[in-house]
């Protein structure tokens, strides 16, 4: 049997475990998607482990994406976004470090839910709410797949540090939302804002246009305000849950060498979100 896993804290709360065993079902995979949550100073070491442990591959989340950089041998997209989120300890081919392979497929997550929901991203001005580790993967899936990004955070100094980071991107201050929503093609909310308070939005329904793409990487609640009120104005408006979907998929498929069954995945995800 093949053992997958997230590690992170907290992970109690975490929709990954139904997600990942629905596909492994529907392939007939023998394996199973199991949770860590180690105390901060041992995380990084447990990761570097994983594979002493009988682990074939792990997600990373908060607040180790960061740790997991260290202890892997991070491919060139994991590197430039400074974070991993999926950990394979699969055989080390010749060439490579003896070390588990890190990856970080919150970049995909993003531009898969975007193609789903039939969302160019070539060619398009693209806003990015946030400059935390969401923001950072979604500067760079933007950037990367052809977009001009603007990144707007409350502390000014991190979006400018992440613009130039990212190919092309400038950055500055939520002061600034008015002008920079009214010219976006597409807009990413990657704060946590609409989470905890659901009656919360990063942007007012004044900005919302009918010509954006509206990304809100919370997906609990399913619909935040900022989704509801983007609809409301004609705009495209796409879940957080479908970048979680995605992300999942992608470190699926790193693992398992197969094409993840997205419909089941997405219907067990579902199903805990209802």
């Amino acid at each position: 049997m093949d053992v997958y896993g997230l590690i992170g804290n907290p992970v109690g709360h975490s929709l990954s475990p139904p997600m990942h065993e629905a596909g492994y079902e529907t392939l007939g995979l023998d394996a199973r998607y199991v949770t860590f949550e180690p105390n901060a100073d041992a995380a990084a070491a447990a990761i570097e482990g994983g594979a002493d442990l009988g682990v074939a591959g792990l997600n990373v989340t908060v607040p180790f994406k960061r740790d997991a950089l260290g202890a892997v041998d991070p491919d060139p997209l994991a590197e430039r976004i400074g974070a991993v989120n999926t950990v394979d300890y699969g055989p080390v081919h010749e060439g490579e470090a003896d070390r588990p392979r890190g990856h970080n497929t919150d970049a995909a997550g993003v531009t898969r839910a975007l193609e789903h929901h039939g969302v160019t991203v070539d060619g398009r001005d693209a806003l990015v709410v946030g400059a935390g580790g969401a923001g950072r993967a979604a500067a760079f899936a933007l950037a990367d797949a052809g977009a001009a990004v603007h990144v707007a955070n409350r502390t000014v100094e991190r979006a400018v540090e992440l613009a130039a980071a990212v190919p092309g991107a400038t950055g500055g201050g939520l002061d600034e939302l008015d002008d920079r929503v009214a010219a976006a093609d597409l807009l990413v909310n990657a704060t946590s804002v609409g989470m905890e308070a659901p009656a919360e939005t990063p942007v007012p329904a004044d900005h919302l246009h009918e010509d954006l793409a509206v990304l809100d990487a919370v997906y609990a609640p399913a619909e935040t305000r900022l989704l509801r009120e983007a609809a409301a104005a004609g705009a495209t408006a796409v879940g957080g849950a479908w970048m979680l979907l995605y992300q999942g998929v992608e470190a699926f498929e790193v693992w398992t060498g197969e094409s993840a069954p997205v419909e089941a995945m997405n219907a067990a995800l579902r199903a805990e979100l209802t």
